[in-house]
């Protein structure tokens, strides 16, 4: 399988620079997430990775080779970047097969990939029938039409409802266990969360972090402690003595910034506390993503 790799991608649309200086990594078998407020050159980034966009400079490869340079393009990156791009008087197949032939696939992987994504009973139905959560579907199916190692999808979740969401987390999940790459944006932090492995944030076209989810939550969380106990006031004199800093909450716990859930209880012991709760207390993704980009969410961008 192949892997993407972005080395120093730019684009300028006259006076105004969308993707600044841009080098990030997608590794096969991995699910790589990719963050940005609005404005922060994503979707232009995303077109120039499959070659609807070119770049100013930088230079994108697919498994060490230039997308021009691909034997078989449809076989090795489908993309969903708008699913809403389908004609619709279409049927769901028609669009399809126009696909397959288009890129000289088995019209037989038609049926494949519509009962793959959920759309085989709907198959015969023009697109313009259908709800977004179905385009998202039709888009997705269009994106797997050849069999590809490499996935690049543009919010793919928009429109799905929970059981939607669900499936497309396990499908992507199955996809990378299978050893293909994924690149995927979403602003659900939540879904981002229980489905990425890895994340590429960026911010007014720059790199802000590239790091595994969990080595980047860990990194930008301000360390802290929820801790209560029978005697709030004692508890509170024995952290003021031992230096740490902390601040009462309207539950009667104590919320312990700068030490960790050790230390508070070593403090605890040692003026003979019992404790009735002592937990690490852990910031969201979205609360860390929240705090590093709000300097550059950017509304007047020209591409998301």
């Amino acid at each position: 399988m192949h892997g993407i790799r972005a080395e120093r991608l730019t684009k300028r649309y006259g006076a105004t620079v969308a993707v600044d200086d841009l080098s990030f990594t997608a590794q096969p078998g991995v699910i790589t997430g990719f963050l940005g407020p609005n404005g922060a050159g994503k979707s232009t980034t995303l077109r120039m990775l499959t070659g609807l966009t070119r770049p100013t400079s930088g230079a994108i490869t697919i498994g060490g080779r230039r997308l021009a340079d691909l034997d078989d393009p449809a076989r090795t990156v489908g993309a969903l970047l708008d699913a809403r791009a389908v004609h619709p008087h279409r049927t769901a197949a028609q669009h399809l097969l126009a696909f397959a032939q288009a890129a000289g696939l088995d019209r037989r992987r038609v049926g494949e990939v519509l009962e793959l994504v959920g759309l085989g009973a709907a198959g015969d139905r023009r697109a313009g029938e259908f709800s977004l959560g179905m385009q998202q579907r039709l888009g997705i199916a269009t994106a797997l039409l050849g069999d590809p190692g490499v996935l690049v999808l543009d919010e793919p979740l928009n429109g799905l409802d929970p059981e939607g969401i669900r499936w497309l987390r396990t499908l992507l999940r199955d996809l990378a266990r299978e050893g293909r790459t994924i690149l995927f944006s979403s602003h659900l932090m939540s879904e981002m969360e229980l489905t990425a492995h890895h994340l590429v944030v960026v911010g007014r076209g720059r790199l802000i972090a590239e790091a595994t989810l969990d080595d980047f939550v860990r990194a930008h969380t301000t360390r802290a402690v929820t801790v209560r106990a029978g005697s709030p006031d004692r508890l509170g004199g024995a952290l003021a003595r031992a230096g740490v800093d902390f601040a009462a909450q309207p539950d009667s716990s104590l919320l312990v910034t700068g030490a960790d859930a050790p230390t508070v209880g070593r403090i605890a012991a040692a003026e003979g506390l019992a404790l009735d709760e002592l937990s690490p207390v852990r910031e969201s993704l979205e609360d860390v993503f929240l705090r590093l980009t709000h300097e550059a969410t950017d509304y007047e961008g020209v591409a998301a």
